[in-house]
């Protein structure tokens, strides 16, 4: 949601401003047992972290795997070793370059007084290496002082499997109905100061109101800072022996907050290119004094590389040029590609503009679209023969490698390529590049049945028999 704060001098686009987006995730644990059931899941990960005694020492970065890290007492606990392993696997997921990923320890003087431990995910950009997340374990501080200002119980309570005896020290009931009685309103303040403390520090209290008659006893709290006077014959202490069935503890919390804003410039910083042209020419010398100079000539396009599940838009619809629009086949053809990109819930944009082929893909790489499915004439004549056999190119916007896929499919293999699905562009390349327009051809290669047509044809080409259809038939049949 929207976070704000008062910046006084708001600067540097989306990296310091007054009104700002910011996600948090407030993961709560029990105070004694942070171990985490996923961590082994992000253990191997290899990172480059800057703990606190590498700063003090201007040491660079150093990198190491988090397992590693977490044994060794650089990052506290696997809860928030967990959470720095699945926020650098979202930022590179998102399209953050994994070399310049960093996770800095706070030194001990910006360190909170009630954080068990604190690291910030940075990530280098033009301006250096900016601050975009804060993983933090802050104890139990923020359900403590809530639990404080509203007066109610922030607690968790967990069963033992085996009942447990805990012996306490503290006041008798005696002592604690005249404590309230002498304290009136400010009697739960001061009973819950003493609940607080330990059993050495009671005694020292007793002590010390036994020798002077009574004990001087500060209480901090939401309610102010005030000193009280307790005398001696209120200050009756028990030990007492109970039996627990369930425990009650206050969590701590372990929260990674994102500045989204910042993570967005990244990724723009990150992704953003310049493609140079095929066959760039030298440069050349600069124009004469009073020489036209064309603005274009020297343009080149950019791409903006958004992994396929973050880009905006999934694919773009063209033609190959404006004869393909004027058929009369092409609308309804279009319009069927474009219910079944949406049925696939896909955003997508079609460019019909008399545009060349070239620039319209050369604007869809400036707008980060991964994809872009391209009908020409070949695909016009198969839809006008059969519709199911029509095929499409599909072009890849980082590599510009194409390949020919049926119509039909093609809106759910973008699908596919835009999603957590484990196909890869390079896998469907593998599968499809030269196959022509018949994706039948794939399925005769990945049965081997192609490679041994070629040695078949090779061989018979090299014996030259009376009777190639019948040489053909014996050598297949030995298979």
């Amino acid at each position: 949601g929207k976070a704000f704060r008062n910046e006084i001098a708001p600067r540097s686009g989306l990296i310091r401003q007054r009104e700002f987006t910011q996600a948090e995730i407030e993961y709560f644990v029990h105070p004694q047992k942070k171990a985490h059931p996923k961590f082994a899941a992000v253990g191997s990960l290899q990172l480059e972290l800057l703990p606190s005694p590498q700063q003090l020492a201007a040491q660079p970065a150093v990198r190491m795997s988090l397992a590693e890290a977490v044994a060794a007492g650089t990052v506290a606990n696997e809860t928030l070793g967990f959470f720095i392993g699945r926020t650098y696997q979202f930022l590179v997921r998102a399209g953050c370059k994994a070399e310049h990923i960093r996770f800095r320890q706070h030194l001990p003087d910006e360190m909170a007084h009630y954080a068990c431990d604190c690291w910030d995910a940075e990530i280098e950009m033009s301006l250096g290496w900016v601050e975009c997340v804060g993983i933090a374990d802050r104890s139990a501080y923020d359900l403590t002082v809530h639990a404080k200002a509203t007066n109610t119980p922030l607690i968790a309570e967990e069963p033992f499997e085996v009942p447990v005896k805990v012996e306490r020290y503290g006041l008798s009931k005696k002592a604690a109905a005249a404590l309230g009685k002498s304290f009136k309103k400010d009697a739960k303040r001061v009973a819950g100061k003493l609940d607080e403390m330990s059993a050495e520090e009671l005694k020292a209290l007793k002590a010390t109101a036994e020798a002077e008659g009574k004990a001087s006893l500060t209480v901090s709290d939401c309610g102010g800072s005030d000193t009280f006077e307790i005398a001696n014959e209120l200050l009756v202490f028990e030990a007492t022996t109970t039996i627990m069935h369930v425990e009650k503890y206050t969590p701590n919390v372990i929260e990674p907050s994102f500045g989204i804003d910042r993570i967005l410039t990244a990724i723009y910083e990150h992704t953003y290119s310049v493609r140079a042209k095929e066959g760039d020419a030298p440069e050349e010398p600069p124009p004469k004094k009073g020489d036209k100079k064309d603005s274009t000539a020297d343009a080149k396009p950019g791409v903006l590389a958004f992994p396929p599940e973050v880009a905006p838009y999934k694919c773009v619809v063209l033609p190959l040029d404006m004869r393909i629009v004027r058929e009369c086949e092409y609308a309804g053809m279009r319009d069927a590609l474009r219910a079944t990109l949406s049925e696939q819930g896909l955003q997508y944009k079609v460019d019909e503009s008399g545009a060349s082929i070239g620039k319209r893909y050369a604007r869809s790489d400036e707008l980060g679209i991964p994809f872009a499915i391209t009908i020409d004439e070949d695909c016009l004549k198969q839809f006008k023969a059969d519709a199911a056999s029509a095929t499409a190119t599909l072009r890849e916007r980082d590599s510009t490698r194409q390949v020919r896929l049926p119509l039909s499919t093609i809106a759910q293999t973008v699908a596919q390529l835009c999603s957590a699905s484990s196909l890869t562009w390079d896998e469907l390349d593998a599968d499809f590049a030269g196959t022509g327009a018949d994706p039948k051809v794939a399925y005769l290669k990945q049965m081997g049945v192609e490679e041994a047509l070629s040695a078949a044809v090779t061989a018979l080409a090299k014996e030259k028999p009376a009777d190639p259809m019948k040489w053909l038939s014996a050598r297949f049949a030995a298979l």
